[in-house]
């Protein structure tokens, strides 16, 4: 069995996530009470009991979700499942910080506040209603590509963007861009026979070209962060394959920024090395079912609560 750790990106967060690991093992809380020190505020109780809706904003979501993730990767050590269990890490997007941290490339605190930042930097890179994002269900990448060219080329005169900013199964890939086009991209896909096709409720246009603010910003803040070697190689969001050298590393998270997801071709190049199991770390269970859909052979387990922390530390 060759194991690969992923950890979820936006859209996996839940009011109460994490509490219950938490309250089970002190090395959950601990993840925690360092976040909230590190962003010097008590992001805790907007995660346990806060608003639905403000835990949702991105500055607030993205730190949120890491700090759930590391929570139950401790959670897991403390039963004596490490990370050096797995052959690969990976994450989506966001998720790609919690995999570092995970693999002990970057700082609890550290990777905290380069999530604040980055969701605040994303949500002021494009004046709100300006941008949106769509999912394109039973479209493949290819033909994801030539809706968004197709919708891009309409509003070109006008700096109209329509890029396919999420490739996250064989059948759902994500656009992204100015919302007057990727309003026509939804109209576009359904004329050429997609399942489904709707507008997304983010507050911006993530991994498209309109990021290019947010992506300079997080390029400063990156280069004056320590980022170590990961004890287990990371399967990066923007090159579908495995890296370790920390320069590498961070030029990749600046260039994710505005780069596409590659999630369906990472999972492809994990199984092509091997992995039979994937154990989706944090909140949701998201990442499980693209995971399925992109490649059977592989296992696919949620580690999320302490029962399912118990369950997979059993089969030790």
């Amino acid at each position: 069995m060759t194991r690969a750790f992923v950890f979820p990106g936006q859209g996996a967060q839940a009011t109460g996530m994490g509490r219950e690991l938490a309250e089970a093992y002190p090395a959950a809380r601990a993840v925690f009470e360092e976040v909230d020190a590190a962003l010097g505020e008590k992001l805790s109780a907007l995660v346990w009991e806060g608003d639905q809706a403000e835990l949702t904003l991105t500055r607030n979501a993205q730190p949120a979700l890491m700090a759930t993730s590391i929570a139950a990767m401790r959670a897991l050590e403390a039963e004596g499942v490490a990370v050096g269990s797995a052959a690969f890490v990976a994450g989506h997007s966001l998720g790609e910080y919690s995999a570092l941290c995970a693999a002990g490339a970057l700082g609890l605190g550290d990777a905290a506040r380069l999530l604040r930042l980055r969701g605040q930097a994303m949500q002021e890179a494009v004046p709100v209603g300006e941008g949106a994002m769509a999912a394109l269900l039973g479209l493949d990448l290819a033909a994801a590509e030539a809706v968004a060219a197709e919708a891009a080329a309409e509003f070109a005169a006008a700096g109209g963007v329509c890029e396919a900013a999420n490739d996250n199964d064989p059948a759902q890939v994500v656009v992204s861009g100015s919302r007057a086009a990727v309003e026509r991209a939804v109209e576009i896909a359904k004329a050429k026979g997609a399942k489904r096709a709707l507008l997304l409720p983010v507050s911006a246009p993530f991994h498209c070209a309109l990021m290019r603010p947010a992506a300079e910003r997080m390029a400063e803040a990156l280069a004056g962060v320590a980022i170590g070697v990961p004890g287990v190689p990371l399967v990066a969001n923007v090159k579908a394959a495995a890296v370790r050298d920390p320069e590498e590393i961070r030029r990749l998270l600046v260039e994710q920024v505005t780069g596409r997801v590659r999630w369906r071709e990472s999972v492809l190049w994990m199984a092509g090395q091997g992995v039979s199991e994937a154990v989706e770390v944090g909140a949701g269970k998201a990442l499980s079912g693209m995971i399925r859909r992109i490649a059977r052979e592989i296992e696919v387990k949620t580690v999320g609560t302490p029962d399912e922390v118990r369950a997979l530390a059993g089969e030790a």
